[in-house]
């Protein structure tokens, strides 16, 4: 066997994987050991070297947790040992609440600190909707930061870069709400990193589809995800589910069955909430959906 390096995954694309090497051992271009693809950016990994630049994958070290969604066919792995979650949303286009509210459960699961920021606020016609939508959320306790990458970028940098140093965060947003710029504003060297991933990688024009980690000049890290507009949480069981949703909380034990699931019971004191007004029907309709996807 050759001798074993243990490194962090920086970058994945299919069954690629980039690695950076401890003791500035340089990359080495990995791949699974196996027909599984079982790690993730952000993943400590021991790897064995095949050539100058390529590796196998033999052993993920401990993580202390992993993101990801699913449904009832494939995974899909978005990073792991994170801190917090920062979710780029905008008020053109339209962004949506499901996906919203999708990506907070699975923070709330996976105890992730979050951060919402609401961008291009310079292109005022829908901020007012916008700001009201958020306003839910903002009620949960989740911070709301405004920003406008491109009008004011240094603004941007100065509300994001304290909150961002010295942690691990995922950026997740869909296409169009000004994630790439904001990446390139946190971190200047970013372009050249996805050149030298691309040629690592050999993705070429596909670097869209990769999941990128950078170093940010203040400590810590950004790991830049695909913009998507999916997020299944199949792999969360039901309990995951109710606790997830921090609204529900104190009413979690009063209701008159111990194994409610606060869809249609009697006396649950979930429901009795929602029809006081003190949960939103939006939520409530979020986590039946969710239930629903579960049972199908």
């Amino acid at each position: 066997m050759n001798a074993l390096e243990q490194g962090i995954i920086t970058a994945s694309y299919g069954r690629h994987y980039l690695i950076e090497l401890e003791n500035n051992g340089g990359l080495l271009q990995g791949f699974p050991r196996g027909k599984k693809n079982e790690a993730a950016v952000g993943d400590k990994v021991i790897c064995e070297r095949r050539s100058n630049n390529q590796g196998v994958i033999v052993e993920i070290l401990p993580r202390h947790n992993l993101l990801y969604r699913s449904d009832l066919f494939k995974s899909k792995y978005l990073a792991a040992n994170l801190d917090q979650l920062l979710i780029v949303l905008a008020t053109e286009p339209y962004f949506s609440e499901d996906l919203l509210g999708r990506a907070l459960v699975a923070a709330q699961a996976n105890q992730l600190t979050v951060l919402i920021v609401l961008n291009k606020i310079d292109l005022g016609a829908q901020l007012a909707n916008a700001r009201a939508r958020l306003n839910v959320y903002r009620g949960l306790g989740f911070e709301v930061l405004e920003t406008s990458v491109c009008a004011n970028p240094e603004a941007t940098h100065e509300q994001l870069a304290g909150r961002l140093a010295g942690r691990a965060t995922l950026l997740l947003g869909q296409s169009g709400m000004g994630k790439s710029t904001l990446v390139n504003l946190l971190v200047p060297e970013a372009q050249a990193a996805t050149r030298e991933i691309s040629t690592a990688l050999k993705t070429g024009k596909h670097t869209t589809t990769l999941t990128r980690l950078y170093t940010l000049p203040e400590g810590g890290v950004l790991i830049d995800s695909p913009g998507f507009q999916e997020f299944g949480l199949q792999h969360l069981s039901e309990e995951t589910l109710v606790r997830a949703f921090a609204e529900f909380q104190p009413f979690l034990g009063s209701c008159r069955f111990y194994n409610c699931r606060h869809l249609h019971e009697p006396d649950c004191a979930v429901l009795t909430a929602l029809a006081r007004g003190e949960i939103a029907l939006a939520r409530h309709a979020l986590y039946m959906q969710l239930l629903a996807e579960k049972k199908r």
